[in-house]
């Protein structure tokens, strides 16, 4: 068999069932590859941006890394933004890109790149191919490296002529490297902070943030005092009723810095110390209170779930009862559509076990405080700032998880950047609602203009943060891809809209106008 289809044979052993793609040219064998082997379902994307971003949404949900498969240095280029994100939510994915042939490098085609270059500024493990009787063996390394603690993205780049070159077979899976177990030490030193009586503050990201290391961190909270805190921007966080509910850190650095006050122990559980988000004129970077001692518990690629629960044992808090969101449904919110409205209509319908991706921008904190105690569901974060993100990162969650409803809250400006995620949903089938928040500007922008000081700003500052000149129209732009839309202007046509999209299978997109 030729190369190209011994990996696919390996990636399907490996336990990759799904490959996002934009192919081009030099991954045509891969794609011919595909049609011989069972048990790798392709999924086409119409921007790499979609690619990347659905692979992401894939990991987090599926916990296993999807492959993507792109063209060259350009259409990884394209998708570098997204592949951002996956990398600060430490999602695993395999990316392959495919290459000229090696024979082919030497004269500088005008598609000629440095790919390996362009994918380390992303990825966790890079590799070229140079062999077609070991790439099936590249293969099977690059998933044990996107699955290695604390995860990443494994970048496989194949020449033309690797895979189109002969191999014997597909290669075995290798073994993956477990989560470290944390040290005895750092356990004892965590409880020694909680146990003094000072303000503390437990501070978790990553896999604390699943429900039964949530638990413990609600026992280890409850028995000594100390407060929970979450990073702004998390891969997935497990909330609503029966669950601890855990705030997030708050974006802006002076509130940030105010949440924090007073606390003198900071127990940091997969998360570093807090940094704002932006450098401010004459403000600090640093966020953690002077006087404050760090205690390290659990580095991202520790076992963050074995070192809360053998916090709470040193604690002696393993009986201590957590407190658990209780479910409050809101009544049906009435009057003007504006972004509070849609978190008090989205407590109210959310179902149970649905996945909430967001990327609302200045809309987020009014749609995580009501669903705090919504039907329990995971919610999906902005992790690395890139926007454009919250599209694909629903399409790739609901390939992962067929069985539930998949919630997109995006922004209007955000939402242009990646907007052929729609294409994909309809064409799949998936069962993803996706809410716009057209508030017909990057809202987040002109706040941070006027943070940054420039609180009277002038016609072209303020044109090129505007985007309704002329306003886009997201139903016909959604119905042009496949995707049944609607546009709502008051709280009740929200609520009405949102029940019925709820209620029933396949991908609709709601027009959410903002009026405040």
């Amino acid at each position: 068999m030729n190369a190209a289809e011994g990996l696919v044979r390996t990636l399907v052993g490996a336990g990759i069932e799904v490959c996002f793609t934009n192919p081009g040219t030099s991954e045509m064998h891969f794609v011919a590859a595909l049609d011989r082997v069972a048990g790798m379902r392709s999924i086409l994307g119409l921007f790499e941006g979609v690619v990347s971003g659905a692979a992401d949404g894939y990991g987090r949900m599926a916990e296993r890394p999807a492959a993507t498969l792109l063209h060259l240095g350009p259409g990884l280029a394209n998708g570098i933004a997204n592949f951002h994100n996956a990398k600060k939510a430490r999602t695993p994915i395999v990316s392959l890109v495919g290459n000229h042939a090696l024979s082919h490098l030497r004269f500088d085609a005008p598609l000629s790149a440095d790919v390996e270059a362009i994918a380390r500024s992303v990825s966790a493990w890079v590799r070229s191919a140079r062999d077609p009787a070991e790439l099936p063996s590249d293969g099977a390394a690059a998933v044990a490296a996107a699955l290695a603690p604390p995860g990443g993205i494994a970048t496989l780049v194949v020449p033309a002529d690797v895979a189109w070159g002969e191999a014997e077979g597909p290669a075995p899976e290798l073994p993956v490297r477990k989560r470290e177990t944390v040290a005895t030490d750092s356990v004892r030193d965590a409880a020694r902070a909680l146990r003094s009586g000072e303000p503390a503050v437990v501070l978790m990201t990553g896999a604390a943030l699943r429900e039964r290391p949530l638990a413990a961190a609600g026992r280890i909270a409850r028995a000594t005092g100390a407060r929970l805190f979450c990073n702004t921007f998390n891969a997935r966080l497990s909330r609503g009723a029966g669950r601890v509910a855990v705030p997030t850190l708050p974006y802006f650095a002076e509130a940030a810095s105010e949440a924090l006050r007073g606390v003198l122990h900071l127990v940091l559980v997969g998360a570093g110390p807090p940094v704002a988000f932006f450098a401010y004129p004459g403000r600090p970077s640093a966020l953690t209170p002077e006087g404050c001692s760090v205690h390290a518990l659990a580095s991202p690629a520790q076992d963050a779930e074995a070192a809360l629960e053998a916090l709470q044992d040193e604690l002696g808090a393993r009986s201590a009862p957590p407190e658990l969101a209780e479910l409050r449904r809101p009544d049906a919110p009435h009057g003007a559509l504006t972004a509070g409205a849609i978190g008090a209509s989205l407590a109210a319908l959310l179902p149970e076990g649905a996945i909430v991706v967001d990327e609302a921008i200045t809309g987020s904190p009014a749609l995580q405080g009501p669903t705090a105690t919504a039907a329990p569901h995971d919610w999906l974060f902005l992790t690395g700032g890139a926007i454009g993100q919250g599209l694909p990162v629903a399409t790739g969650a609901a390939v992962a998880c067929p069985g539930r409803k998949v919630v997109c809250l995006e922004g209007d400006g955000s939402a242009m950047y990646t907007l052929q995620s729609l294409w994909t949903q309809a064409r799949e089938g998936l069962d993803v609602t996706t809410v716009i928040l057209a508030n017909r500007s990057y809202a987040i922008l002109q706040v941070e203009l006027a943070r940054m000081g420039f609180r009277d700003p002038g016609p072209r500052a303020r044109d090129m943060l505007g985007i309704a000149r002329p306003a886009l129209d997201f139903v016909r732009l959604a119905e042009g891809m496949g995707v049944r839309a609607r546009r709502a202007t008051s709280a009740e046509d929200l609520h009405r809209e949102l029940a019925t999209a709820l209620a029933l299978p396949g991908p609709r997109l709601i027009e959410a106008v903002i009026q405040g």
